[in-house]
Parts: structure tokens; C-alpha cells; sequence
């Protein structure tokens, strides 16, 4: 008998072990169901309500005089929740949309992939189709009742006022995945910016999203809005930009630039701000919208004059003569020279037997006109008499190393900061360069090609712009930027912070001096305007691929300047055949609005000359040949000098 109890007060305990499982498992299943797993109540939540997604507007983009440069165009996508559409007429919705059937499998393929799509589902919204016109939408909108499951939602797409400015502001397209997993803002479907202001700006323009809570019958069909709207999220706007660029001045450097090769860019030394930012080749920003984005979008990356390549941020050309301004400054920071200092010329450098060579000028000369008349070998002095120079450095590292420091200083061989993606930092050797290259024997006359920008330095357009700034300011710049205004944000103190090159302010006139002089009797009269005092400096940069490239940086005017300007034209000869009147003509139509009839011969000239590379040959013959007449300023230069137009020399 006691053994039966003892069995059944076990049986018990088991039984109602079982039942405690069991409760438990039941308890965690429904955890997991109602907790940890949203499908179902994502399915419940679908029958019930319907979540519309509201897309704010994008932010516009205006130029500093406040002329509308970007601004937004209603567009309509096609979204579906899989889950819902059910005895689909493929072959009309098809023909609702103008797009074939195996359009129609192919994009509902790639929706389902999870490799291309990780966050689907068949209970939330997928993207079918993007950028429908009005008129499209308006054919579904009336058929929609048809397609149980899709939807139309409203977006806005990019419009542009002008064909200008390409690269500079961007294009918008689908984000991509790695986007999307970066950035929790973004869904599949979503657009961001990808290049430009509209990518580097792109938390400022794409505002934020909002949410409309649509209510639905037991049929799935949407009654109107769940109580009155009280639980939807109204979008923000995206900020709005005012930039720096004149528009009219940006177009007319295209203008200048088309059918070449190269860059112009202008800044106003006072503030730091890019007054135009030119690129050629360059695109419409219009042909990167709508459906034809791919195939547009190809032939641009196709194209084998890259017209997608920022060359003004990204293009590191040797800066040529224009480099020398920098040596004349760290040589009398460093006390190598003074202003009197004296070398002698003899058609180049005599040390090593007149390498490098240099164009007929005075001799011996100064530093000013040695900058005037942009004189190799006396920059070629100075940097053997400062590496050389052991009562000052230890050794030509620690010499170099200190040179090195001064051209950092003055903005070259590291980035900017300009509020663009994707810019290029230069190239600056530091003395463990030439250590490796040369197991450490090396002296000045190893590297002397550096001491008139060639060599191993590079700099990119917006480096020797933001040169010819600092120079107008006698020794300091603001960090360029292309945004003057963010709506009610104030910009990042990075572009209002000065920086000092730490080179006396007094050594600067004297290099001011130069440009000056060179303006006015020097190797750039081409560039003098009446009634302006302009300084300047011509640079023909070698270029192992082809023919040299035409360099002008200056600045106007000389006191209380307002613009600084670098002009670069690939494959153009030197200095005073391209970029010199091309910028004489940008600086015109800055300070005076327009360029004057007597210059409009100039502007003809430049406008209509093909510098391109498979076109080259035939152009150099036609200007051999006088069928091109070059400007009369140029013309001067060539003449009095004594230098044939396509002479291999310095300027």
C-alpha cells in the first residue's frame, strides 16, 4: 500500500513537470511570435492599416545672386506589398506602363533576390518602378483598382535651370546597398545624392521622411486616414543652399573651355568662397535624370575624355612656373636670399650645363624680375644654396624636410577641405622619398626640377587657385568652399577659420611685386586690362603624355583684391598661348561684368580653338600655318622674346 502512494505522488510530479513544460514552451513560442518575429504582426497590422511613406522635398540650390539652380519636379513611383497582389492581368498592367513582360519578371526577380534585396519581405512596401511622369501616373491612377497590392507614391525629381555646373552639383540616383546598411535613414528604392554638393550636402538637402496612416476595409481597400490623421508624421524639407558660384561666370568659362582639355577656377580671396569651379569636358546635369539615367550615365563613363573626372579637385598636374612664387617665399623666409640676391642665366641653369633650360631674358637678375620674366635658373640657385647650406641644416634631409613643411603650409600635399567629394591631395616628396629612390645619396641638383614645379610635385587646380588667393593676401587663406549659405545652419567653421602660411607678411610684396611686373613687361602681357592692376604668372607644366600644358594663375586687383584665378588647358602649348587669355577674359567678366568689344576677337579665338588630344596635330598645323591668328597680346610675347610658339621652354 505504501509503495502505490509512492509510485503515485511520483506520477505527479511528473505529470505536472510535463504540464510546466509544455506551459513553457507555449509561453516562449509566443514570445517569439508576438515579440521577437514581426511577420505576423506585420500581417495583421497590413490587413488593418496601410503606411504611405511621405517623401519631403529636396532642398534648392541657388547661386550667389540668388538665381535657382536645382529645384524639384513631382515625379510618381509604383510600389507594391507582394503579400497582397493576387490575380494580377501582367499582360495589362504591362501595357498600362508601356513596358514589356519580361521587364515585368525580370524587376519582380531582382525585388525577391535577398542578395539585392536583404530587407524584403512579402508583408512591407517594395519599389517596382521609379520617375513616372504625370501623365503616366494619371493612365495607372484610373486602371489602379485593377492591380490589388501596388500603389502610386509621390516623390519629387531634380529640375535644373541651366545646363551648367555639372560636376560641381551632382546627380541623385538610387542609394545602393552599402548605402543603405551605412545609413539607417535609407530603404531600397530610396535616392541620395552620389556626386557633387548633392552628395557632400546630402544630410542637409534630403530633409526628412514622414508617414501617412491610411486605414483599410476587411477587402484591403483604404477608407481614408486612421483617425483623422493624428497619428501621422509630417515630412521636413530638406535644407535649402546658397553657393558661392556665379552661374553667368560659370557658364562662360565653359563657354571658354569647350572642345579642351583642363580646368578654371576663381575664388575671392577675402572669403575663401569659389567663384566658379570650370571642368572640361563636362555634362548638362539634365541628361542624368529619369529612366535614361543608365544608359546616359554609360556613355558619360565611356567616354575617353572623362567627363565625369572632376579636374579641377582631382587632376594633379605639375604646377609649373607657377611654383615658383612658393620657392621665392620659403628662400627669403629662410633667409637663402633677400629681394636684391643676384643669379646669373645662360639659356638654363649653368651648374648643370644649362639644365634646366630657360627662355632669353636679362642676366644677371633679381628675385622681382626673375619672377617677372620667370627665370629658371635662379630658382634653381636658390634651392641648391638652401639644401646645400650646412651652417644652417645639419643635412640636405633635415634642409628638405623644412622645405617641405613651407609648401604644406602654403595648402599643397594634403587635401584642401573643399565641401566637395572625392578631391585629390597632390603630391608633395618629403625627404624619405628621395632616401628610398636614391638609398640616400642625393643633393639639390638631384631634384632641381621640383624648384620650378616639375619633378615629382603635383597640385590640383584648386591647390594653385587657392596659391594665387593666398598670395592676394599677403600670406593667409580661408579654406575654398563652393556653399555660402546653409537655411537657418550656420557653415562649419573650417571654411571661416583663417590659416596663416607663417611666412613674413613683407616677403609677399616683393612676389606681388613680380607678378606685377609681369603683367606689365613680363611673361604674361597678354593678361594686362586697362584701368586693372592685374598680377599674374604664366606656367607651361611638362607633360610626359603628349604636349605641355598651358598654365595662368593670377590675381586682381593688385590692392584690395577681389578674385584670384587659375586657368590650365591640357595639351596647349605654353602658358601665354591658352591660359593667359583665358583668363584675361574670366577676370574681365568678373570685375566688369563683360568683356569688351575690342577683346571680343580674344574670346572668339579661345572659344572656337579645339585642344583636344586626337585633335591636336591638326590644330598645331593650322596655327603654324596662321589659319588660327593668336591674340595680339600673345603675339607680342612671342616676338619680343624671340621663342618660337611651339618651342619645348619653361613659358
Amino acid at each position: 500500500m505504501a509503495k502505490n502512494n509512492l509510485d503515485l505522488s511520483k506520477r505527479k510530479y511528473v505529470l505536472g513537470g510535463i504540464v510546466c513544460v509544455v506551459v513553457l514552451i507555449y509561453i516562449l513560442q509566443l514570445f517569439n511570435l508576438q515579440i521577437l518575429t514581426s511577420e505576423y504582426k506585420d500581417s495583421a497590422d497590413g490587413n488593418a492599416f496601410f503606411n504611405r511613406m511621405l517623401y519631403p522635398a529636396r532642398g534648392i540650390i541657388s547661386d550667389r545672386h540668388d538665381r535657382i539652380l536645382v529645384y524639384n519636379q513631382p515625379t510618381y513611383d509604383i510600389v507594391y506589398i507582394p503579400k497582397e497582389v493576387h490575380d494580377l492581368d501582367t499582360l495589362d498592367f504591362c501595357k498600362t506602363l508601356g513596358i514589356t513582360k519580361e521587364y515585368f519578371d525580370k524587376r519582380i526577380s531582382d525585388i525577391r533576390d535577398r542578395r539585392l534585396n536583404p530587407g524584403y519581405s512579402t508583408y512591407t512596401m517594395q519599389t517596382f518602378m521609379t520617375q513616372l511622369t504625370i501623365q503616366e501616373s494619371g493612365l495607372l491612377q484610373e486602371k489602379l483598382y485593377k492591380f490589388p497590392g501596388f500603389f502610386i507614391q509621390k516623390r519629387t525629381l531634380r529640375q535644373y535651370n541651366y545646363h551648367n555646373a555639372g560636376l560641381l552639383l551632382g546627380y541623385v540616383a538610387q542609394v545602393s546597398k552599402t548605402q543603405i546598411e551605412n545609413d539607417n535613414y535609407y530603404i531600397r528604392g530610396d535616392y541620395g545624392g552620389k556626386s557633387g554638393l548633392e552628395l557632400s550636402y546630402e544630410k542637409y538637402l534630403r530633409g526628412e521622411k514622414g508617414v501617412e496612416v491610411l486605414l483599410r476595409d476587411a477587402h484591403g481597400r483604404i477608407q481614408g486616414r486612421y483617425e483623422n490623421g493624428k497619428n501621422d508624421i509630417v515630412p521636413i524639407s530638406g535644407k535649402n543652399l546658397t553657393l558661392s558660384i556665379d552661374i553667368d561666370l560659370q557658364a562662360y568659362g565653359e563657354y571658354l573651355m569647350q572642345n579642351k582639355v583642363g580646368s578654371i577656377v576663381m575664388i575671392e580671396p577675402s572669403t575663401g568662397e569659389i567663384l566658379c569651379m570650370v571642368t572640361s569636358p563636362t555634362y548638362d546635369p539634365a541628361v542624368l535624370l529619369g529612366r535614361n539615367f543608365s544608359k546616359n550615365y554609360k556613355e558619360l563613363e565611356d567616354n575617353s575624355l572623362k567627363p565625369l573626372f572632376n579636374r579641377a579637385i582631382q587632376g594633379m598636374y605639375p604646377p609649373g612656373s607657377t611654383f615658383k612664387t612658393t620657392q621665392g617665399l620659403v628662400f627669403l623666409q629662410e633667409d637663402i636670399i633677400t629681394e636684391n640676391t643676384m643669379f646669373s642665366c645662360a639659356g638654363g641653369y649653368p651648374p648643370l650645363g644649362g639644365r634646366p633650360k630657360c627662355h632669353p631674358h636679362g642676366s644677371p637678375l633679381s628675385l622681382i624680375p626673375a619672377i617677372a620674366t620667370s627665370c629658371n635658373s635662379y630658382f634653381c640657385y636658390g634651392l641648391a644654396n638652401m639644401l646645400g647650406n650646412r651652417k644652417k641644416y645639419k643635412d640636405v634631409q633635415t634642409a628638405f624636410e623644412v622645405w617641405k613643411n613651407h609648401m604644406v603650409d602654403q595648402g599643397f600635399g594634403y587635401t584642401l577641405g573643399v565641401d566637395l567629394p572625392s578631391e585629390k591631395r597632390g603630391f608633395i616628396p618629403n625627404s624619405k622619398t628621395y632616401d628610398k629612390a636614391y638609398r640616400g645619396s642625393w643633393n639639390a641638383s638631384t631634384i632641381i626640377s621640383i624648384a620650378i614645379g616639375q619633378g615629382e610635385v603635383t597640385a590640383t587646380p584648386l591647390q594653385v587657385a587657392n596659391l594665387a588667393a593666398t598670395i592676394a593676401n599677403r600670406g593667409y587663406y580661408y579654406v575654398p568652399h563652393v556653399v555660402r549659405e546653409i537655411q537657418n545652419t550656420p557653415l562649419d567653421s573650417i571654411y571661416t577659420h583663417k590659416r596663416d602660411t607663417k611666412i613674413n607678411k613683407a616677403y609677399y610684396e616683393s612676389i606681388v611685386e613680380g607678378m606685377a611686373r609681369a603683367v606689365t613687361g613680363g611673361t604674361c602681357r597678354g593678361a594686362n586690362i586697362p584701368d586693372v592692376e592685374v598680377c599674374g604668372k604664366t606656367g607651361t607644366a611638362e607633360n610626359p603624355h603628349g604636349k605641355d600644358h598651358s598654365i595662368f594663375m593670377g590675381f586682381a586687383p593688385k590692392d584690395n583684391p577681389k578674385v584670384a584665378i587659375f586657368v590650365i588647358v591640357e595639351n596647349a602649348g605654353f602658358g601665354a598661348r591658352f591660359g593667359v587669355p583665358i583668363g584675361r577674359l574670366m577676370l574681365q567678366k568678373y570685375l566688369k561684368g563683360e568683356v569688351p568689344a575690342s577683346d571680343k576677337y580674344i574670346e572668339e579665338n579661345m572659344a572656337n580653338s579645339i585642344v583636344l588630344p586626337q585633335t591636336f596635330m591638326n590644330w598645331n598645323r593650322a596655327l603654324r600655318n596662321s589659319e588660327l591668328p593668336l591674340p595680339a597680346q600673345v603675339q607680342d610675347v612671342v616676338s619680343d622674346s624671340g621663342i618660337e610658339p611651339f618651342t619645348p621652354i619653361e613659358e
